[in-house]
């Protein structure tokens, strides 16, 4: 039997989507998928002028491939979210060059569900220590001071933390159907003021004339992407230099021709769908939904919320989804029904000082972490307070 071989791969393009798809397909998560990576890589929305330098480290066993890691030389920490600028800063006052850093997870995109892609009937625990010694001498040789593991699958995660890696907790939002039939049953489960509250704000949005339709997989036709696109651009210009523009035009345009099967439009309009006012993009799986980008041609009070929250429920209640996943910030989501979770990041530093300074920290902010997820959970504005943090 041949001998395993760790190679590093600077693009997705190098590697077979057919043998990419045999590891990590299992798991259905479309921005883990290869066409989705080498989507952000060929569009140029994720390559070395951006900041973001692909790194994937594969396992081999002769002409097979057994085990991948997605990763990325990043010589910023924007499109993480996950807020690692305090250490930067540490590492600056220490003398440290922070950057670049090794970085695994699915670029621009809080996604949780990270973890090492390993063959059926594989060694997942051999192979996974294999591939972070294989890290750690990476970043040693290439004087990396850390890799960075984010939003990692809590299932995968034991197995990292075995091998000495440090966990640091971070707070997102999602949306767990319990089995509702319909919109009236999710409205349900909210306090008699906030239902009326959520009755009201998509009575404004019908009172301007917009109907809002979802438009999934083959259902979107490509000139549906592009007008995406615009929206996506305005969108992020109104933020300025906050504005956290990543994907490029070419992506939507990939997009329409790859990606559909995993993407949901709903279009806000004034009679025909395809000639939409808002719209939000969203991307869906067997078991959820998550939200992406949205933008708008009109101020309209409450368009967002509908957009971008209580259309996207109520499709994915039609469809059976257990979850609904809004992204990354957001404290209105609270009131939306979107309940405060934990999601884990997993971390190594190579400079020992720094090392011991950051774990002596982490368990003090990852309780407070908890108990702020606690406080906020409590002032939801639920009929009951049974919140259970489900994972996605």
């Amino acid at each position: 039997m041949a001998e395993l071989e760790t190679r590093w791969h600077p693009s997705t393009a190098g590697l077979s989507e057919a043998q990419w798809q045999e590891l990590c397909g299992a798991a259905r998560i479309p921005f883990f998928s290869w066409r989705w990576l080498h989507g952000l890589e060929a569009s140029g929305s994720i390559v070395p002028r951006q900041g973001w330098q692909p790194c994937h480290l594969g396992v081999w066993r002769g002409e097979a491939l057994v085990a991948l890691a997605p990763l990325y030389l990043k010589g910023h920490s924007y499109g993480e979210f996950v807020f690692d600028q305090s250490f930067a800063q540490l590492a600056g006052q220490m003398g440290l060059r922070y950057y670049p850093k090794l970085v695994g997870m699915s670029p621009v995109s809080p996604v949780q569900g990270y973890r090492f892609h390993v063959a059926p009937g594989e060694d997942e625990a051999g192979l996974t220590r294999l591939m972070l010694e294989e890290i750690d001498r990476f970043c040693r040789e290439q004087r990396l001071l850390s890799c960075n593991l984010l939003y990692v699958d809590p299932s995968w995660q034991p197995l990292a933390e075995a091998a000495g890696w440090a966990t640091w907790l971070n707070q997102q939002s999602l949306w767990s159907n319990p089995g509702f039939a319909s919109f009236d049953d999710y409205l349900l489960g909210f306090n008699a003021n906030q239902r009326r509250n959520i009755r009201r704000e998509r009575r404004a949005v019908e009172e301007a004339g917009l109907t809002v339709s979802p438009l999934a997989g083959e259902e979107i036709p490509a000139v549906m992407l592009q007008r995406m696109h615009g929206f996506y651009e305005q969108h992020c210009a109104r933020w300025g230099a906050w504005g956290s523009k990543y994907l490029t035009e070419d992506f939507f345009r990939y997009a329409a021709e790859h990606l559909r099967p995993d993407l949901v439009l709903f279009s806000a309009h004034r009679g025909d769908p395809l000639v939409p006012v808002a719209m939000s993009l969203c991307v869906r799986s067997h078991e959820g939904l998550w939200g992406r980008y949205w933008g708008s041609n009109e101020e309209i009070e409450n368009l967002h919320f509908d957009v971008c929250y209580y259309a996207p429920i109520e499709w994915a209640i039609g469809q059976g989804l257990r979850w609904f996943d809004p992204g990354a910030g957001g404290s209105h989501k609270r009131r939306r029904g979107f309940v405060a979770q934990p999601r884990a990041s997993l971390h190594r530093w190579s400079d020992p000082r720094f090392d011991r300074l950051v774990r002596q920290w982490l368990p003090h902010a990852n309780a407070q972490l908890l108990e702020e997820i606690e406080a906020v959970n409590a002032e939801l504005p639920f009929c009951r307070r049974e919140l259970p943090l489900a994972a996605v």
